[in-house]
């Protein structure tokens, strides 16, 4: 799908993701497009133009501020009927959205394409109610998705492959970085890396080998950065010099296979919320999240220009 042509964006939810989205989709329409927003909240367009204008600008284009490119309403049927592109960004409820989306196959266009926002519920189960199931695609993004380049493209097994593929050339013709996960697998890709971190991360506070604040500046301090320029693969395969990845694990495999064995067992209801969640309170408060969004971009711009 070519960035240039028009088009016409329905975006389903007006919270966290979908406002993110609209500030990215704004920054990238052409002047005959247009971008319509649904939700079931009162004084919707007062509330998305407020909303949208609080963006950080450094981290937006100029055109990210011309809402006359906006349409918000109220009902599902107008906001789908002639949309080119919908995407939703509405409650992790799989009835919620099974039946979103057996609606909006009633009222949409037959080739529009249907993109899901969620962080966890499979397109195979959303799609239960569709009479076509090869429609519907999981676009996860990671937060918040007008700054973060990747987009995790979950098919279901029904998925068509061309859905796949014009899902794709959208999001790459706008310079982002679209992965097509090849299963379904619970929280995606990126999502469980995170979490196995964060597991660990809890574990040694919760042992009293760190604080919490002390754990942040050494991921701050050690793999963030290096992250930000190869991945956990490409880094360790670095560290075993000529040999590579093999090298690597022939010197420090046994450490390597030690930290495995140890890894904290840590599991939601366990007791160690209420010292997590005071040290995380008492070290940052309410954070930032313009500050956060102004300095990852920044980090961005840096790795792209450096052409890794």
């Amino acid at each position: 799908m070519e960035s240039g042509r028009e088009l016409k964006i329905t975006l389903i939810g007006a919270g966290t993701i979908g406002l993110s989205f609209a500030a990215f989709h704004l920054s990238h329409l052409t002047s005959e497009s247009q971008l319509t927003i649904y939700d079931t909240r009162p004084n919707l367009e007062t509330y998305v133009q407020e909303a949208l204008s609080k963006f950080d600008t450094s981290t937006l284009s100029n055109s990210s501020r011309d809402f006359s490119k906006i349409r918000a309403l109220k009902s599902l049927q107008e906001a789908v009927q002639d949309a080119d592109i919908i995407q939703e960004s509405g409650p992790e409820n799989l009835n919620f959205k099974s039946e979103l989306w057996a609606e909006v196959e009633r009222h949409a266009p037959r080739d529009a394409l249907l993109w899901s926002s969620t962080s966890g519920i499979p397109a195979s189960q959303q799609s239960a109610n569709m009479k076509d199931k090869s429609r519907l695609i999981v676009v996860h993004p990671y937060n918040p998705p007008h700054i973060m380049p990747l987009l995790e493209l979950v098919p279901s097994p029904e998925t068509s492959a061309d859905v796949i593929e014009r899902t794709k050339e959208f999001w790459e013709a706008r310079g982002r970085v679209p992965i097509h996960l090849k299963k379904e697998v619970t929280g995606f890709v990126a999502n469980r890396l995170a979490f196995a971190l964060l597991r660990e991360a809890i574990h040694l506070v919760d042992t009293g080998v760190v604080s919490v604040a002390e754990l942040d500046k050494i991921v701050e301090s050690s793999m963030g950065p290096r992250w930000a320029v190869a991945g956990p693969f490409k880094s360790y395969h670095a560290g075993g010099g000529e040999a590579g990845l093999k090298g690597f694990f022939k010197n420090i495999g046994g450490t390597v296979q030690d930290c495995w064995t140890d890894a904290g067992e840590v599991n939601v209801g366990d007791g160690w919320e209420q010292k997590i969640f005071t040290e995380a309170k008492e070290a940052y408060g309410v954070v930032d999240t313009n500050h956060r969004d102004g300095a990852t971009t920044k980090v961005l711009g840096v790795v792209q220009n450096s052409g890794s």
